[in-house]
């Protein structure tokens, strides 16, 4: 097997299993958030990031290029290690363990992911369809 294939899918598995951390972070912080034993100013902190990570609303749209994905990928991330420092380690690794049995109970609606993308490629679709009508114009 070539070693771009090899190292392609190593990436790939390091990315999801970041992403599955991400998330499994995400999770331990709303619980954090809800939890009597953690300090006040770490329940504060936990609850922006969860409410920011989740929200539809960004501080920079998606659509703008580039800038649109790196609160994303930098703010998202820095805000959960904020929240992390903030909690005490063997509370954290509690919560954490709690959010990961929280994650293997989640359903997986097939049903729901191939709906999102159908909406996507049809939102898609119409833009380009738009775009098209405004450049032929």
């Amino acid at each position: 097997m070539p070693a771009s294939v090899v190292n392609g899918s190593s990436l790939f598995r390091q990315l999801r299993q970041w992403a599955r951390a991400t998330k499994r972070d995400i999770v331990a912080l709303y619980l954090a958030a809800r939890d009597p034993r953690v300090p006040w100013y770490a329940k504060v902190v936990a609850a922006c990031v969860v409410a920011y990570a989740l929200s539809p609303i960004d501080l920079i749209p998606d659509f703008v290029p580039v800038l649109g994905y790196l609160d994303d990928l930098v703010i998202v991330p820095l805000g959960i290690l904020l929240a992390l420092t903030l909690v005490p380690a063997d509370l954290m690794a509690d919560l954490r363990a709690q959010a990961e049995r929280r994650l293997d109970e989640l359903p997986v609606s097939r049903v729901g992911a191939a709906a999102t993308v159908a909406i996507w490629l049809a939102a898609a679709a119409a833009v380009s369809w738009w775009l098209a009508g405004l450049i032929r114009g």
